[in-house]
């Protein structure tokens, strides 16, 4: 019994004399941990707030949020362990290393990555932009670190990596209000083309949506090899830019009906030649 009273005491003075040595930088370890994650999270709050004060994309407040979080967290942790007496250098190193690894492996997203940042930051298109891109044409949805979003006319939603968004040419339809509809209608060479420009006039004139100024241009474009192609360049908002789009192409063929205006195809003329049978 005294030996086990002996040892006992032992380990309870080794146990104190190891609570006077080590517990202050254990407790303080534990304030520098608790303190700095308090500190991350107010400080990463506050530039968050500042953020959507400056009207910056939600996307890119999102990930600034988890960016920063995850960042302070990383030193918050390195100077907790610091106090504990760890040596840290070769931790750093070591993160550095993995990052560096992962880097490589993944070049490709992190390109995406990378052209996600740009867009959300130069933002050349937004949420609800009808636009142009990787020549497909539709209204985005949403945009993601990685990948844009968009809708096509006929409801197909394309996922179109960012570095293929930011690489090629981008159109947006709805960045201004005011659009130009490009239109070309052909005729035949034997219609009166004074008759054809007035029909045409009388289509862009009788739509409410096509604005005065720009006043709208018709006339002739081309001679081409199967019509007399006539260009009609009305200025229309952007919202109603298909639909004259498409009621201009329909009214354009009712109204050439109506008024026996031929709508040429392309077509060739072939001439044979006979040879003279050969004597024999």
């Amino acid at each position: 019994m005294a030996s086990e009273k002996f040892d006992t005491s032992a380990m309870t003075d080794k146990a104190i004399d190891l609570a006077k040595q080590y517990g202050p930088n254990i407790l303080i370890a534990i304030a520098i941990f608790v303190l700095g994650k308090m500190f991350v999270k107010l400080v990463t709050a506050l530039i968050c707030k500042g953020m959507r004060k400056s009207n910056v994309d939600e996307t890119l407040v999102k990930f600034a949020h988890s960016l920063l979080g995850f960042v302070g967290m990383i030193f918050v942790i390195i100077a907790a362990l610091a106090k504990l007496g760890i040596p840290t250098a070769s931790m750093v190193a070591a993160v550095g290393a993995i990052g560096l690894a992962i880097g490589l492996s993944l070049q490709g997203a992190l390109s995406n990555f990378a052209a996600g940042i740009l867009i959300v930051t130069f933002r050349p298109f937004k949420v609800g932009d009808l636009v142009k891109i990787s020549d497909e044409v539709g209204t985005v949805r949403e945009i993601d670190l990685f990948t844009t979003k968009i809708v096509t006319p006929d409801n197909k939603t394309l996922i179109v990596p960012n570095s293929s968004v930011t690489s090629g040419i981008i159109i947006n339809y709805t960045e201004t209000d005011d659009l130009r509809l490009d239109l070309t209608f052909g005729v035949g060479y034997d219609d009166d083309i004074d008759h054809v420009k007035k029909v045409l006039k009388r289509i862009v004139d009788a739509d409410e949506r096509v604005m005065n100024k720009p006043e709208p241009f018709i006339g002739v474009i081309e001679h081409g090899e199967s019509s007399v192609n006539f260009a009609v360049r009305p200025w229309v908002k952007a919202k109603d830019y298909w639909d004259v789009f498409f009621d201009f192409n329909e009214k354009v063929k009712k109204a050439f009906d109506k008024e026996g205006i031929s709508i040429p195809f392309p077509q060739r003329d072939i001439h044979i030649v006979s040879q003279p049978e050969s004597k024999q």
